[in-house]
């Protein structure tokens, strides 16, 4: 019998965990790893804001009112003398914030319509029927009319931006479940005598977590972009609050004398929409496999 190789005795590697699989993935994808490091950038100016500027986003100078860019303030000052730069920090926060809430909720919310008309044959008709009616229902109407009706306030402004996400988010999982329902092993747990909400939790819940993450990226670039257009037609929040809507509507008046009231907050919300959409696209082609095996081929 030939003796064994050195090599064949030594123990095998451990397979790589998720998070280094996560890392490697990431480095190879450079529109990827570029939207990620551009999002976390926007992320931390808006988070350091306090420290990155020393002007308080409410404080009137009026002496100091459509200055350019100088040194006391970087990016100029609006028609009333408030620092610009501070306002736009504060304001991609607000959006930021108010975003991320909205996706929290939409999601929440859309997994547990989706699962009880996917795995319930009986809910299935009558929930998927009155998602349709919310979606029938233009997003910004209703958001406009519940802002108009409860006020501009945070509470209002989320849930009137995460109604109309929520039948996209059901309809989603409601699909996931009904395909991932007939497969072998989740009929075999069944005839087995497992109960229903075990089938749920360990076979049906976890193939929804891919597709919810991509959509949750969605999300948050539509929250964002809604809540600015609501800040745009003055039905967002108070004046004394930034918001990077309404700090564009604000300088629209002025221009052609000031541009750059308009210019830095356009590019800032430009740049997280856009930051987060790319990250969502490079992500959704990352965890789907038949997108993963078009891309190699």
């Amino acid at each position: 019998m030939p003796p064994s190789s050195p090599a064949a005795l030594l123990p095998a590697a451990p397979p790589p965990s998720r998070l280094r699989q996560a890392i490697t993935a990431l480095i190879h994808d450079p529109v990827m790893l570029g939207s990620l490091l551009l999002l976390l950038l926007l992320v931390a100016l808006t988070v350091g804001a306090p420290w990155l500027t020393s002007h308080d986003p409410g404080t009137l100078a009026p002496r100091a009112r459509l200055q350019p860019s100088s040194d006391a303030y970087w990016l100029g000052t609006d028609s009333l003398g408030r620092d610009l730069l501070s306002r736009v920090l504060y304001g991609g926060r607000l959006s930021i914030t108010l975003a991320a809430l909205v996706s929290v909720i939409a999601i929440a919310a859309g997994l547990v319509i989706g699962l009880a008309a996917g795995y319930v044959r009986r809910l299935d008709a009558p929930v998927m029927r009155l998602m349709d009616g919310i979606m029938a229902i233009p997003g910004l109407l209703l958001a406009v009319a519940m802002v108009a009706l409860g006020g501009a306030n945070i509470v209002t402004m989320v849930i009137a931006i995460s109604i109309p996400e929520i039948p996209r988010v059901a309809r989603l999982v409601r699909g996931v479940v009904l395909s991932v329902r007939e497969e072998p092993y989740v009929e075999a747990s069944l005839g087995s005598g497992t109960p229903a909400l075990k089938v749920l939790w360990w076979h049906i819940l976890p193939s929804t977590i891919n597709p919810l993450v991509v959509q949750a990226t969605f999300v948050c670039a539509a929250a964002i972009l809604t809540e600015a257009v609501l800040g745009f037609l003055g039905l967002g929040f108070p004046p004394e609050i930034p918001s990077l809507g309404s700090i564009i509507a604000e300088g629209r008046p002025f221009f052609q004398r000031a541009p750059w009231i308009v210019l830095y907050p356009g590019v800032f919300l430009a740049l997280l929409i856009l930051a987060v959409n790319m990250f969502g696209d490079a992500l959704r082609d990352r965890l789907d496999p038949r997108l993963s095996r078009k891309t190699k081929g």
